[in-house]
């Protein structure tokens, strides 16, 4: 559990299938162990009735880099929603993840710079780690 949102048994929904992010996610949040366990179902930007599909679900992650694909209306009221797709207008970052969803999700991530600061953090974190390790 991290950030004290249990995904044991919690049905996922990721919005995007592609290499980078949308399927690296789905297999990590259905393999064994803590922060997956989920039970995951992949969509994207051309399933009919998308919003059906997400309403179900307790996790939502975006990934499908698409300016505010995510609204309101797609969300059960208390899920956890992840924003994780970007797309450039020029030189403006958008989030795949509309500002209204905060409204409606338990929780969310950052939408303006979605979880690419929160890689870069950890990214620098395990390499602090592993340098210590490596002193001691």
């Amino acid at each position: 559990m991290h950030y004290g949102i249990e995904t044991r048994g919690k049905h996922v929904v990721v919005i995007g299938r592609g290499p980078t992010l949308g399927r690296p996610m789905a297999l990590l949040m259905s393999s064994k162990g803590p922060g997956a366990d989920a039970a995951v179902t992949v969509v994207h930007s051309a399933v009919p009735d998308l919003a059906e599909i997400t309403k179900k679900a307790d996790i939502v992650i975006a990934a499908v880099g698409i300016p505010s694909f995510v609204t309101p209306e797609m969300i059960n009221p208390g899920s956890v929603v992840i924003s994780g797709g970007i797309s450039w207008e020029g030189k403006k970052l958008l989030p795949d993840v509309d500002e209204a969803v905060g409204e409606v999700a338990s929780w969310i991530t950052p939408r303006l710079g979605g979880v690419g600061p929160t890689t870069v953090a950890m990214l620098l974190r395990n390499t602090v780690e592993a340098a210590e390790r490596k002193i001691l």
